[in-house]
């Protein structure tokens, strides 16, 4: 198994296209916006180019780490030290049989939405407890990321 550089842009894309729709002042900007205490004054003297360019970095690497959460053949690959090469046949024979393994767009979203939930969301609620944020704040960031992450896992582990 390789590693499909096209998925993974594809999901750190995805990821800034869901913030566009999630975020926009129809969907839940303006909840957010109230939540987060923000108003359009702080949001105007911010280095968009900047902030926009680390978000797709970090989405790059959440979609470089969740297909190994999604896509179930890197963990036959890590039991060979990753040298599939001079692996015993028998890994060669396991790779024939299932190789292509619950490699679907639909099971990847499942492992998106796992990882949404037990990890994001404890992660943004500790932070937002100890932000003093409210229960809106947690679930409309936590919510963001559990359907990012959907979308994210269901591209790196369905695109082969």
């Amino acid at each position: 198994m390789e590693i499909n550089f096209l998925a993974l842009l594809a999901s750190a894309v995805s990821a800034l296209v869901m913030g566009f729709i999630w975020y926009n002042p129809k969907v839940f900007g303006n909840a957010w916006m109230q939540a987060a205490d923000m108003t359009e004054e702080k949001m105007k003297g911010a280095n968009m180019a900047k902030i926009f360019i680390l978000a797709f970095i970090f989405a790059f690497l959440l979609a470089f780490a969740i297909q190994f959460l999604a896509i179930h053949q890197t963990g036959a690959i890590s039991m060979v030290g990753g040298d599939v090469e001079n692996a015993l046949p028998s890994f060669a024979a396991f790779m024939e049989d299932y190789g292509d393994a619950f490699r679907t767009f639909k099971h990847g979203a499942l492992h998106g939405v796992i990882a949404g939930i037990f990890i994001a969301l404890p992660i943004i609620g500790t932070n937002a407890l100890f932000e003093r944020r409210g229960t809106k704040y947690i679930l409309i960031n936590s919510g963001y990321w559990i359907v990012t992450l959907a979308i994210m896992g269901a591209i790196v582990c369905g695109w082969k």
